[in-house]
């Protein structure tokens, strides 16, 4: 598993090698001091001759770096800094003029010296945070103080990557493998602002730079890695869950081992962390696009998902059954058959749960036609399963709802396969009539060695 890189306040690429040579890739000119902005004119009042040199100068006074924290030094400076950048955004996005190779060299080093930082941790890491003010952040959202002056910027990253005038191959020079990782570093920023931006950014990356795919996803999964195996914090898993589901969306059939080793080391596993619930309709889009691509990884699937069944989360165990639904909605008779057992004997259990909501969630399974058609095909196998959990719910529940549930299954069972009932029940009896049997000789025995015990102490 790679580490996340520590973030510098300069970012530097290191010399590339294009079609005709090498190209040494400088350093950012040092940026101004904050005092000594000045106004420059937009690009729609100078002659297109001149348009070059004026885009290197506002990407020069766009490098300047200001305290965002105090709301009252500089403003007239911050307010020039966001015009110029505006200007910058609007001229990207008319694709009248196509920029130089060294102009996109200075404009992406200029993003990444105003978006590449250090993050603060989390409120969750603090300490001294008491529970109510951690309740009341994650209610209000955190607001990051940077965010007027990160949002032109982001913006600007992205038009110029949506921009239909922009060489991928000439790009790529830039935006490389250690721009990617540090762009992911921020996927745990805690304004959902920016992380949305970083999300639509890292797709069009992920679209146009057809060499960065398989990088994209490595370094994806190994922020799933340490999310569930190491920390279980981070800000960016639903955003970065998003852009799985793009992906999986376009993956070419037949699936590669690659793809399906993913669904297996890193999204079901991402079931386990108890914070599943923030970012689970994301994971159950996930799963699910994958076994609609491929019917055979539902036996895969379900098996993971039985593997970190819920034990005592309540919340937790319904998001499964919910999920549960769904991938069984994608599923074949084949995939069906070879987890069935196991599958219905936890729904057995769902099912007499003293939690109402479980018990009904797990009854209503069989109104999927789906579900219903593949446990019909395979009724003699699942009905001896699940039988007694109906009788025990008809002694009765204490939940009304639960009781009318069961009498449906019940019902339905019956009018499909009355025999294969009546055998269930006839069964369930004698199963019953011995385990009664074996309560009175154990009662018996026990008294016995009461009035023993009795006597030797006489």
């Amino acid at each position: 598993m790679w580490k996340q890189n520590k973030l510098h306040s300069n970012y530097s690429s290191p010399s590339k090698k294009g079609g005709g040579g090498d190209v040494s890739t400088s350093e950012v000119v040092a940026p101004l001091p904050p005092e000594t902005m000045e106004a420059i004119r937009l690009f729609r009042d100078v002659e297109v001759s001149e348009r070059e040199s004026l885009f290197l100068r506002k990407v020069q006074h766009c490098c300047v770096q200001f305290d965002f924290l105090d709301e009252w030094t500089n403003i007239r400076e911050k307010a020039m800094k966001r015009e110029m950048l505006f200007d910058l955004i609007d001229f990207v996005d008319s694709g009248s003029d196509i920029l130089s190779v060294i102009n996109q060299e200075e404009m992406i080093k200029m993003v990444s010296l105003n978006i590449f930082r250090s993050l603060p941790p989390g409120l969750h890491e603090n300490s001294v945070t008491g529970g109510d003010d951690l309740e009341e952040h994650k209610v209000k959202g955190y607001r990051e103080p940077l965010y007027p002056h990160l949002e032109p910027v982001y913006q600007l990253l992205f038009q110029y990557l949506l921009s239909s005038s922009t060489d991928v191959k000439v790009a790529k020079r830039f935006i490389d493998h250690a721009f990617v990782l540090r762009l992911l570093d921020l996927f745990d920023s805690e304004d959902l602002r920016e992380r949305a931006y970083l999300r639509d950014i890292l797709h069009r990356i992920y679209g146009k730079f057809i060499g960065h795919r398989s990088f994209i996803r490595k370094g994806i999964s190994n922020i799933f890695y340490r999310f569930i195996y190491e920390t279980e914090t981070h800000n960016g898993i639903v955003e970065l869950l998003d852009i799985i589901g793009s992906m999986i969306n376009g993956f070419a059939l037949p699936l590669k081992d690659e793809h399906k080793l993913f669904l297996t080391r890193a999204l079901i596993p991402l079931h386990k962390p108890k914070s599943v619930g923030m970012y689970h309709p994301s994971l159950s889009y996930c799963v699910v696009q994958f076994v609609e691509k491929d019917c055979k990884l539902a036996d895969t699937v379900i098996r993971g998902l039985l593997k970190y069944w819920p034990v005592t989360n309540c919340q937790k165990e319904l998001l499964f059954l919910e999920e549960l639904e769904e991938v069984l909605g994608a599923t074949q008779t084949l995939e069906f058959q070879r987890c069935m057992v196991p599958l219905f004997k936890q729904i057995s259990c769902c099912s007499n749960s003293l939690h109402h909501q479980i018990a009904e969630q797990a009854l209503c399974l069989w109104k999927n036609e789906q579900i219903w058609s593949l446990t019909i095909q395979n009724r003699n196998v699942i009905l001896p399963i699940i039988f007694e959990a109906l009788e025990r719910n008809m002694q009765p529940h204490w939940n009304s709802e639960v009781h009318k549930l069961t009498v449906q299954v019940r019902k339905k069972f019956i009018q499909k396969d009355g025999e294969l009932f009546e055998e269930c029940q006839r069964q369930y009896a004698e199963k019953q009539d011995k385990a009664r049997e074996e309560a009175e000789r154990r009662e018996s025995t026990w008294q016995k060695l009461v009035v023993l015990a009795a006597q030797q102490a006489a």
